[in-house]
């Protein structure tokens, strides 16, 4: 699994994990070990990433 840190969240349910190489969109439905509003900017997550209709997404993100 890849690792990034969670760089912004907001209050409609998603959010954005910083990759190194650029942002990457997730949902709170992709989110495995952990509720949304439990999560920290700043904190490690593990995820995968996967193409869709608006571009990649992470889907099985998990904290660290």
């Amino acid at each position: 699994m890849k690792q990034g840190t969670i760089k912004k969240l907001t209050d409609r349910g998603f959010g954005f994990i910083d990759t190194g190489g650029g942002d990457l969109f997730f949902h709170t439905s992709a989110l495995q070990n952990a509720e949304f509003e439990d999560l920290k900017e700043g904190q490690v997550v593990e995820y995968e990433d996967e193409d869709s209709p608006k571009g990649r997404k992470a889907t099985s993100v998990k904290v660290v």
